[in-house]
């Protein structure tokens, strides 16, 4: 069986998929999993052209992003040149600078129509929030994690919310704002502010709605801080978010299947800086993960629950992390799901599951089993 294996992307997070497809494709030769299924990688560089062959073989192997078509076109070469096939369709590519990107797919990539089941490892926008996931469901070959649906509510963090308060899940107060009440007449934008000032007060959390790792997102104390913060955050997505902050152990917990799924034990991160932001999730020794999480078993056992029912709530599937709050005086707040997390072999989606009883490379072969089962 042939597993197309998508990594890259247009998103901030592409360094972060390589990192996480090169991990899966290691899985995907490991064991009985090499017997079962032929890998068959696409890169996606950061100016959305797809790449297939050796390129996004290289890519793998060296964990360094191909950057430009030049550069593609480069290491095909140094590896010892295109099929005569492939160099026709990548030589067509570049004449179509001008086109739009799925015009392209097609010709480019002859692979493609070979694929049995895709495994999308695609961090963030274009990719996690159901535009890749759309494109797939077209070609009419299974693939693994959540449909449009699900990836798209999972992606946009006000849609998210709204899900998980019809649910009836716990989450701290939130404030939904549009770039348009940023980047108004100067009547407009201090009202808004105001509203937020009343709504969740001091300590908040400015965010770009549909923004992973932390990108874009800042902790504000005043005033000031709070309209530099919106401006920025406006530059990033037209639709931002502002949360109340609340003084909380950050807790994580996995989920695995489709209409049946199953929660992991629960996982903590620590840190010392002010707020969990892009710097501390990837820099090494600036956070320290925890699992299983020291706290009572009904708490856990809450989580767990409140994970699953996130999943439900979105139209999850495949796999998802959903990461919550969880107070001194006992409270647990949801924070949000994430249906495409981190996976590499220190990310907490598959550290969680390691520590429940599946080890990588089956918890790989069972998210392939389970697009599977899913598009049967």
């Amino acid at each position: 069986m042939k597993v197309g294996l998508l990594f890259g992307g247009r998103s901030g997070e592409h360094e972060v998929s390589i990192n996480s497809a090169r991990a899966i494709a290691k899985a995907i030769s490991t064991g009985e999993n090499r017997n079962k299924y032929e890998l068959l990688p696409f890169y996606i560089q950061k100016d959305g052209r797809w790449l297939a062959g050796q390129a996004s073989h290289k890519v793998l192997e060296s964990g360094v992003p191909i950057l430009t078509t030049a550069d593609s076109v480069a290491s095909q070469s140094h590896l010892g040149g295109w099929e005569d096939e492939e160099m026709k369709n990548s030589s067509q590519l570049d004449n179509f600078h001008d086109a739009k990107m799925l015009d392209c797919i097609p010709a480019s990539l002859p692979q493609v129509a070979s694929v049995d089941v895709w495994f999308p490892i695609l961090h963030g926008p274009n990719g996690e929030d159901g535009t890749v996931q759309g494109l797939l469901k077209l070609m009419q070959v299974p693939f693994v994690g959540s449909g449009v649906l699900g990836s798209a509510l999972g992606m946009d963090k006000i849609a998210m919310k709204m899900a998980f308060a019809q649910a009836g899940l716990p989450q701290v107060k939130y404030v939904a704002v549009n770039r348009s009440q940023i980047w108004s007449n100067p009547c407009v934008f201090p009202k808004l502010c105001d509203r937020i000032e009343e709504t969740v007060g001091y300590p908040c959390f400015v965010k770009p709605a549909n923004l992973g790792s932390s990108v874009g997102i800042s902790k504000v104390r005043s005033r000031s801080e709070l309209e530099t913060a919106l401006d920025n955050a406006a530059s990033y997505d037209r639709r931002i978010i502002v949360e109340a902050g609340v003084v909380a152990r950050e807790l994580e917990c996995a989920v695995l299947g489709n209409d049946e799924p199953k929660a992991s034990v629960v996982g903590e991160i620590t840190y010392q800086s002010d707020f969990y932001d892009y710097e501390t999730k990837y820099s090494a020794g600036m956070a320290d993960i925890i699992i299983p999480a020291a706290i009572p078993e009904a708490v856990a056992a809450q989580i767990q629950q409140m994970s699953l029912e996130a999943f439900a709530a979105v139209d999850a599937a495949g796999l998802a992390r959903v990461d919550f709050f969880y107070t001194e005086s006992g409270e647990v707040f949801i924070n949000e799901i994430n249906t495409i997390p981190g996976f590499t072999a220190t990310s907490m989606y598959p550290m969680m599951w390691e520590k429940s009883g599946i080890p990588f490379p089956e918890l790989v072969d069972r998210l392939i089993q389970l697009a599977l089962e899913r598009n049967s």
